[in-house]
């Protein structure tokens, strides 16, 4: 059995990682560098295109990962980060990859079961990815597709296609866990402890032509502040006005410029709970009718505190105050305070066709709905706030997306070479609902006058196919295209008194795609990948801005041009006979990236969202996954990946030609090693690193080891998991082991204690 699950994770490190342990006794075939799925829940990726794809399974993720939330699974993938700051994190949890910043989360694509996860509503941390949808007990596999390779998919896949599939059980099962983590938090005046409790139930079952499967979690975790109120100290006006306070953190700021920390702020208190549910049909042995529902409630407060004290020390949030000779005035806003409430729904339904004869094909329909979405927060300064008095309260109702997708795949017979050919037409439509009001009373009171309102649709309908043909035995090619419309409408931009209607747009795009494999010999493969990918501005960067008092727009553009990449992938993969070795190098040109900068040519000038002329990236990526190296029952997965991504043309904004692109690394680095001795033990230790990064366009923020700045990391993790019975199993482990303190305009969390129990029947 230990020799099957080895052998199983050396053949689907081809091109998966190698604790992708399949379902089955066999292993899956493998040639020109394709995996095959024989056994397991399958992933929906194109994994016939010869490109970059790696992927994690259950197994993998019990075992060896320290998994609080499903974006944990990606945590050792290379090249990847995402920018998780708590548990439960789910506003600002946005996706990196090779070629883009944790800015970009609109160039990545993430789904479950087929439903689109990703939020293409915004384009910046508040939009990320719908992780709290699947809970790290439903994942079956997760895979990731490097690149827009697939005409399958629109140009946001530009830096990855991320796939989680989750369970759907073959006979009856149950399972239940829970969990606790705890975290000493030191940072500027702030020390303190905040911990984190989980608790999870599914079950699920097969019979005849029916199965199911449902998933119950709430996750009530603390985390720690990820604000601050600062004042730089040459801003302060010198002599005795004020009241005299003590407790102000001095510091530099990421420009290194003298500041002082006043306190903290955004210390969110979280309560999420969620169900999921899965029900399949069997129509007959080659076809399955499938619905998937979510629900997810999220409550959490948002308070903070104040370093700053007066002569009988009293914590001071308001008024002006005066700091070792300085002067200067708190806002209400200083210290911000807020509650939100949440409840988002999700549906899924498809029919699909699985004969693996000459024509399958695909109907699936899903729909993701902000059923409530409402964010209050006091504009009154603190302490009186705590129990009401003047506010704003942010609306979201209404705001969604939804996707309808045919997709079909073609085998013809009688045609020399084997051909695959997958073709389909999509479907995407998404819609922003915005709206805030001031309130007499934050907490609980109705809403009053209007203060701004963003509204917006995008549409975006694609048709796409591609062929692949093993145009000889150790060649096989892919070419595809994808000829897309994207319209918006419906926009508008608001203020107190003036709402400006914006014209409708539309237009029309191709994105071809190319991909050769060649079979040099029994252990290398090489290979070769390009396509074009366009992203379209979102319905945020449209329209998401402010009206000047003469009623004209100050800081959007509905005008936006769209995002273009042509992105290039070149391969070698070496079977290692217990592991792989890929070398990738990459290479990307983006022609008017979508930044929010300021430009410079005008006066006075505006900063808002606007295009960036070129953006030009090249990079090298090596990947080395194994079992069994080493010493028996050890494996290992590791990657460092070489970065050089620059800004060669930006005419509204010239300081920024030759500098970094914002939140991309020029080193990074990721391993994990696992060793199972028996049965019952497996200890895990895992390290990523992570090189100097800027945070802005002309790089103008050297000190990333500060609030608002993007720092190097260094951290490490360990877990250690025992299995009682074949039905219970305890894992305990700590995150970022050695308490590494950084940065990506927030701080990530220091040392964190986790443990918690399973049991499987």
């Amino acid at each position: 059995m230990r020799k099957n699950r080895i052998a199983l994770a050396v053949a689907m490190a081809f091109p998966f990682s190698p604790f992708a342990f399949a379902q089955t006794a066999e292993a899956p075939s493998r040639e020109l560098g394709v995996v095959t799925i024989t056994g397991g829940q399958p992933t929906s990726l194109p994994t016939q295109i010869p490109t970059t794809i790696e992927g994690v399974t259950r197994e993998q993720i019990e075992h060896s990962i320290n998994a609080t939330d499903s974006e944990d699974a990606l945590k050792y993938l290379p090249s990847l980060l995402v920018r998780k700051r708590y548990i439960g994190d789910y506003n600002h949890a946005v996706l990196s990859t090779r070629a883009s910043g944790t800015g970009n989360p609109a160039r990545s694509m993430v789904f479950a079961d087929g439903i689109l996860l990703s939020n293409y509503l915004g384009n910046g941390p508040t939009n990320a990815p719908r992780w709290m949808l699947v809970t790290p007990e439903e994942i079956e596999r997760v895979d990731v597709l490097y690149g827009p390779f697939s005409a399958a998919y629109a140009g946001n896949s530009v830096g990855a296609v991320v796939d989680y599939v989750t369970r759907m059980p073959t006979k009856f099962e149950a399972h239940g866990k829970v969990g606790i983590a705890h975290q000493p938090f030191d940072l500027y005046g702030t020390n303190e402890r905040y911990t984190g409790k989980q608790a999870s139930a599914s079950v699920g079952n097969k019979q005849g032509d029916w199965s199911w499967f449902a998933n119950f979690s709430r996750n009530d975790s603390e985390g720690q502040p990820l604000t601050f109120p600062t004042r730089l100290v040459s801003a302060g006006t010198v002599g005795a006005a004020g009241t005299p306070v003590t407790g102000a953190v001095p510091g530099k700021n990421r420009s290194n410029q003298d500041w002082y920390l006043l306190g903290s702020a955004t210390q969110y208190a979280t309560t999420q709970d969620h169900i999921k549910a899965k029900l399949a049909y069997d129509l007959t042995p080659t076809l399955r009718a499938a619905y998937t529902f979510g629900w997810w409630h999220n409550t959490s407060e948002g308070r903070p505190a104040s370093y700053l004290r007066d002569a009988a020390g009293n914590a001071v949030y308001s008024g002006t105050v005066n700091i070792n000779g300085r002067s200067c005035a708190l806002t209400p806003t200083d210290y911000n305070v807020s509650n939100e409430d949440l409840t988002h729904f999700m549906h899924g339904l498809s029919v699909k066709s699985n004969t693996k004869g000459v024509f399958d094909w695909e109907l699936a329909a899903s729909l993701y709905d902000y059923q409530q979405d409402t964010l209050r927060a006091a504009t009154t300064a603190l302490p009186g706030a705590l129990n009401g008095g003047a506010g704003r309260i942010v609306n979201m109702k209404g705001t969604g997306w939804n996707a309808l997708a045919l997709k079909g795949t073609w085998r013809p017979r009688g045609i020399q070479g084997a051909h695959i050919v997958d073709f389909g037409l999509q479907r995407d439509s998404y819609k922003l609902r915005s709206i805030e009001n001031a309130t007499a009373n934050w907490i609980n009171g109705s809403a009053g006058a209007r203060n701004q309102a963003f509204n917006g649709d995008a549409q975006l309908v694609g048709l796409w196919a591609q062929d692949t043909w093993k145009i000889a035995p150790k060649w096989k090619a892919v070419l595809g295209a994808r000829v897309e419309n994207w319209s918006a409408s419906n926009g508008q931009t608001a203020n107190a008194t003036t709402t400006v209607n914006h014209v409708n747009r539309s237009e029309n795009l191709v994105s071809p795609k190319a991909a050769i494999a060649f079979q040099a010999s029994n252990q290398w493969v090489l290979k070769a990948s390009t396509g074009r990918a366009v992203r379209m501005p979102t319905v945020s960067e449209l329209y998401q801005g402010g009206i000047s008092g003469a009623g004209t727009l100050i800081n959007n553009d509905p005008n936006l041009k769209p995002e273009k990449s042509w992105t290039t992938e070149l391969t070698a993969e070496r079977d290692m006979g217990n592991g792989l070795l890929r070398l990738t190098a990459f290479f990307e040109q983006t022609k008017d990236a979508l930044y929010s900068q300021t430009n410079v040519t005008v006066t006075p000038n505006v900063t808002n969202i606007q295009n960036v002329d070129r953006i030009r990236t090249k990079g090298l990526e090596v990947s080395y996954q194994a079992a069994n190296v080493f010493l028996r029952g050890l494996e290992l997965g590791s990657s460092l990946t070489w970065t050089d991504s620059k800004i060669t043309r930006n005419d509204k904004f010239p300081a920024s030609v030759g500098k970094w692109q914002p939140r991309i690394p020029e080193w990074r680095a990721s391993v994990v090693a696992t060793y199972r001795p028996d049965d019952t033990w497996s200890y895990t230790l895992g390290a990523r690193y992570s090189g100097k990064q800027f945070s802005t366009l002309d790089n103008s923020d050297p000190n990333g080891f500060a609030y608002q700045g993007a720092s190097r990391y260094f951290t490490t993790d360990v877990r250690v998991r025992y299995q009682f019975t074949r039905q219970v199993s305890a894992a305990v482990g700590i995150d970022n082991l050695n308490n590494y303190r950084f940065w990506n305009f927030h701080p990530y969390p220091q040392r964190t204690w986790m443990a918690e129990l399973k049991i499987d029947l």
